[in-house]
């Protein structure tokens, strides 16, 4: 038996302002949402994810993290805005119901959605108990092929043909997450450095034929299932989405798409439970992507270093602030062993050219 995504009790130090909330939900949904309950959903690592119930009613909220925030992360009004615009074409994104910009509300901007229940699949097996093969093959590709679609998405249809500046993108990202990592190291990961200097030297130059719509963190848990597994419900967090190169977005992907034959490290801190027996190779994702999108990747190990190198630093800056006091949740201070594990799985792809291990 599969197992519903569930909401907890809110850890200590994340609460949320329940009479504040509730006065901004009235307005805002101009109707009583008394009494209101609010849980939260204990994983992820960036945005705050809370359950609101109230009566029949259950609504998402999605707030940043306590502690300092990158000026260019956690923007809460981009996120509903690009919801509000792929909500409006197709199934699988969450209806946003309201956004907050006051800070004097809950002391961050915050927005609220539909809550769409279903199955989230996690690190390892996620809970979910055991798969056959078979079942897991389905799933792999299904992710992928939901990966396609975000790119196919019509992005003028949907109100987005003016998000983000496809030109230069992929310069621009390994240069901005170089400069994320020089301000949030708290040790020297060699590796790290080595394949900075390498992508920068080693980057394709602009495909317009490539520009897309991009989630720019698509892995399983961000994927809304059907109790039988057979149908993506939803596709959350798009924190991070913006138009760019749909090459760079498929790197990410490969850089969560775990292998049985990966470091330790990585497989014990469960960044996907595609390591699962069944699941597609790293290798066989790039192929069924180019199957079912029509667009050839060539070079596909530039991306997949890419990929690597972003994950790595995105576990560095939340390793900073738990470093730093700024966060007491104790899941991150392990956080740095994997940085230094992608580190090591960086070195070795960049010397056997490879995406896999198998």
């Amino acid at each position: 038996m599969v197992k519903v995504d569930r909401a907890r009790q809110v850890r200590d130090g994340e609460e949320l302002d329940g009479e504040g909330l509730r006065e901004f939900l009235e307005g805002a949904l101009e109707r009583s949402v008394s009494p209101l309950e609010i849980l939260q959903f204990p994983a992820g690592h960036s945005n705050m994810t809370y359950l609101l119930k109230a009566g029949d009613d259950e609504f998402v909220l999605r707030r940043p993290p306590w502690g300092t925030r990158p000026k260019s992360g956690h923007d809460m009004a981009r996120e509903y805005g690009i919801l509000k615009g792929l909500s409006s074409v197709v199934e699988w994104a969450p209806t946003p119901v309201a956004l907050c910009e006051d800070e004097e509300v809950l002391g961050a901007p915050f927005f609220v959605m539909e809550r769409v229940s279903g199955v989230i699949l996690r690190g390892g097996d996620g809970g979910q108990g055991p798969l056959s093969q078979e079942s897991w093959r389905r799933l792999s590709e299904l992710c992928v092929d939901t990966l396609a679609a975000i790119h196919g998405v019509d992005r003028q249809a949907a109100g987005l043909s003016e998000l983000g500046r496809p030109e230069g993108y992929m310069t621009r990202q390994v240069e901005g997450w170089r400069r994320r990592w020089e301000r949030t190291r708290t040790e020297e990961v060699p590796a790290i450095e080595v394949a900075f200097d390498w992508l920068e030297s080693s980057m394709p130059g602009d495909d317009p034929a490539q520009v897309a719509l991009i989630h720019n963190d698509f892995k399983y848990d961000n994927l809304v299932l059907s109790e039988d597994l057979e149908q993506v419900k939803a596709v959350l967090d798009w924190e991070l989405a913006t138009v760019g190169d749909r090459r760079m977005d498929l790197g990410t992907s490969l850089a969560y798409w775990a292998e049985p034959g990966d470091e330790p490290v990585l497989l014990m801190m469960g960044l996907s439970p595609t390591a699962q027996e069944g699941n597609l190779t790293r290798e066989e994702v790039v192929r069924r992507y180019e199957e079912v999108s029509g667009m050839a990747v060539s070079d596909p190990t530039f991306y997949y270093i890419y990929g690597l190198v972003k994950v790595a630093v995105i576990g560095q800056q939340i390793y900073y602030r738990f470093h730093h006091g700024q966060t007491s949740d104790k899941r991150f201070a392990g956080l740095i062993e994997a940085v230094k594990a992608l580190g090591r799985q960086v070195r070795w792809s960049l010397e056997t050219e490879r995406l896999s291990r198998s």
